[in-house]
């Protein structure tokens, strides 16, 4: 696993925390069970919000201590989650740990097997935004097309702050989201080496050494 060649003064942040790495290890391994393997995801995307959160604006606003008046803090933008299906389900709790204000939004987006694009099957998305900032949720960044057209209907229904968080990349993925939409910021557990090929005795297209197929190994379907 490696995030070197994206630099630091990029937009892409690849977790650095140790329970993060230690939590993706155990997602990693064949003989997670579907049961465990959900539990994980929950808990993996709950630090990534963590993470890709810090500079949420805040506005103030007096309160009432037990003690005396005082000054809080509160977020100042209504935030919406919007998972990819089907993987992007298993995100939805843990980031809702977090942020149980937010809204959920779902995008059916499938990638064909034969030209790896991908093909939108869902989309219940309002006339108008009713959120000022999306946190795009999908396990896999493999090639990046499956989050580059969700960002795309994302834009042209009419939000601008847009985040994408994972829990694995690779770095055909992660340059694809990136010529397309360097506004967007990307938080992943980890950036993994490449994409399969046809050299591969597996299927070409998923990421090496990865995890398997996300939707499949959480709703046991594999």
């Amino acid at each position: 696993m490696s995030s070197t060649s994206f630099g630091t003064s990029s937009n892409v942040y690849p977790s650095q925390h140790p329970l993060a790495h230690h939590k993706l290890s155990l997602l990693r391994r064949r003989e997670t069970e579907p049961k465990k393997f959900r539990e994980l995801i929950g808990e993996l995307a709950m630090m990534l919000v963590y993470e890709a959160t810090q500079d949420l604006p805040l506005k103030e606003q007096s309160i009432q201590t037990p003690l005396t008046a005082a000054t809080g803090t509160f977020m100042a933008e209504k935030i919406g989650l919007v998972p990819i299906l089907r993987a992007g389900l298993g995100m939805v709790e843990g980031a809702w740990g977090l942020l149980p204000q937010a809204e959920v939004w779902h995008l059916g987006l499938y990638r064909d097997e034969h030209t790896l694009r991908p093909v939108e099957y869902y989309n219940k998305l309002p006339v108008a935004p009713t959120v000022q900032l999306c946190l795009l949720l999908d396990p896999m960044l493999a090639t990046g097309g499956s989050a580059t057209a969700a960002v795309d209907v994302l834009k042209r229904w009419g939000v601008s702050r847009i985040k994408f968080i994972g829990l694995i990349a690779a770095p055909e993925g992660v340059a694809a989201l990136q010529a397309q939409h360097p506004d967007v910021d990307i938080h992943v557990a980890a950036i993994d080496e490449r994409l399969t090929s046809t050299a591969d005795p597996f299927p070409p297209g998923f990421i090496w050494p990865g995890l398997g197929d996300a939707g499949d190994r959480q709703f046991g379907t594999g």
